[in-house]
């Protein structure tokens, strides 16, 4: 393969298709896969505003105990993508993905009927674990058609798309609390997974061509694991990429106590303000997108991180002179700043993660799902579980993991910066 003067791969497309493939246009494709990851995001955020009302319906004396519907779900998410790509590396990817929706769709029902708060966390947990088959299957789907810049072009428009849904989602759940409780937001994932299943179930044929895939065996399993973690610049992109979402988890998880009930008590404000921050993020990964076939994926991903860095210090710095508790709009200013440099990162880190790794596309998408996802989730419960009234936990987590990120990016460049020529 070519490689660019950056030392990426060029644009072109992969033959890991059946010759002659006939699926739906570009604009289709990217759409199809960004509603395929953008599932998740829809099942976390337009899930928030229901948090009061969940706490007096089962008489949650915690607030933060609320928290654990995001978290439990995330931890569902994570574990089950270790399975999906090695079944779709060996089964093709349309059966690993109808079958996790309908996993989905099982845990989406028993959230609408669930009598206790533990009930709904299991819920919540199953809906998890099918909703990781579209992360894990749609990021394996664009490497069967797509590698190096192009790979991640089509991954920043799928984030451009994915991230609108935070800005929509919650004035979505809020829109169905006006008019019924909480439970009718399950009803509106569940018929959004029936769409999703529809589209995709009548518009992608199978991606993977049958000469690539592999047996689905604890043996080979192990094999693409090793690999992939033996891979410097996938382990390494992977582990800054769950840090930097670790910043994301901590936000969403807190966000609800920061906005309403805990701190400012902006009502139904709320989705305003979480939309100017997630809208940041959108214009970002828009910009991405048009720039990162002229200035390559590493130079975005880096210029983020550094970007990020310094501002996660700045809003640390402002936090703490305000004694954390800022005015509404300078937390909401820093943040969105963070999040703007965030998605410059974000996708480069996950497309770069994948290059190397086109002969095990579903494993190495599993695991580096399951890894990312885990870690992410980690360090935002740690994060979200540290509120104390004031914001200054959630800037300190910013501050801590985004420096993580940046020292895990010079780890993984070191070859590179340094003519080590290391993997």
């Amino acid at each position: 393969m070519a490689s660019s003067a950056s030392g990426e791969a060029t644009s072109v497309e992969t033959t890991r298709t059946e010759p002659g493939w006939a699926g739906p246009g570009f604009v289709e494709f990217v759409a199809l896969m960004a509603l395929m990851m953008g599932l998740t995001a829809i099942t976390i955020d337009s899930f928030l505003p229901a948090f009061p009302a969940i706490q007096g319906d089962f008489a949650v004396q915690d607030p933060n105990r609320l928290q654990l519907l995001v978290y439990v779900y995330m931890l569902g998410f994570g574990i089950a993508q270790l399975f999906y790509g090695p079944v779709s590396d060996g089964t093709g990817r349309r059966p690993a993905l109808i079958a996790g929706i309908g996993i989905y769709l099982a845990g989406t029902v028993l959230a609408m009927l669930a009598p206790s708060f533990e009930m709904l966390l299991l819920a919540r947990a199953i809906q998890g674990i099918g909703g990781a088959a579209g992360r894990v299957l749609a990021v394996a789907i664009v490497r069967d058609r797509y590698e190096g810049r192009d790979m991640a072009r089509v991954m920043s428009f799928c984030m451009m798309v994915f991230l609108i849904v935070p800005i929509l989602a919650p004035s979505m759940g809020g829109a169905i609390l006006v008019f019924g409780n909480w439970r009718l937001i399950f009803g509106a994932m569940l018929a959004l997974a029936l769409v999703t299943l529809a589209w995709f179930g009548t518009r992608l044929p199978e991606t993977l061509h049958p000469a690539f895939r592999r047996p689905v065996s604890a043996r080979a399993i192990g094999s693409g694991i090793a690999v992939t973690v033996g891979t410097r610049t996938s382990l390494g992109y992977a582990t800054a990429l769950g840090l930097t979402t670790g910043c994301i988890m901590g936000y969403v998880g807190s966000a609800q106590a920061i906005f309403d009930t805990g701190l400012y008590h902006l009502g139904a404000l709320f989705p305003v303000a979480f939309a100017l921050i997630a809208g940041a993020m959108g214009v970002a990964t828009l910009i991405n997108a048009r720039f990162v076939r002229r200035l390559g994926m590493r130079r975005l991903a880096h210029m983020g991180t550094v970007g990020l860095f310094a501002v996660a210090c700045l809003q640390l710095v402002l936090m703490l002179a305000f004694g954390g508790k800022p005015p509404v709009w300078v937390l909401i200013a820093t943040l969105s700043a963070c999040q703007f440099l965030m998605s410059f990162a974000m996708p480069n880190f996950n497309a770069l993660a994948m290059e190397p790794l086109a002969a095990i596309a579903g494993t190495a998408s599993s695991f580096i799902g399951f890894y990312t996802t885990l870690l992410a989730a980690f360090c935002g419960l740690i994060v979200g579980q540290s509120f104390d009234g004031t914001v200054t936990p959630l800037a300190v987590g910013y501050c801590a993991l985004s420096g993580l990120a940046l020292a895990t990016v010079l780890w993984t460049e070191r070859g590179r910066l340094f003519g080590a020529g290391a993997r």
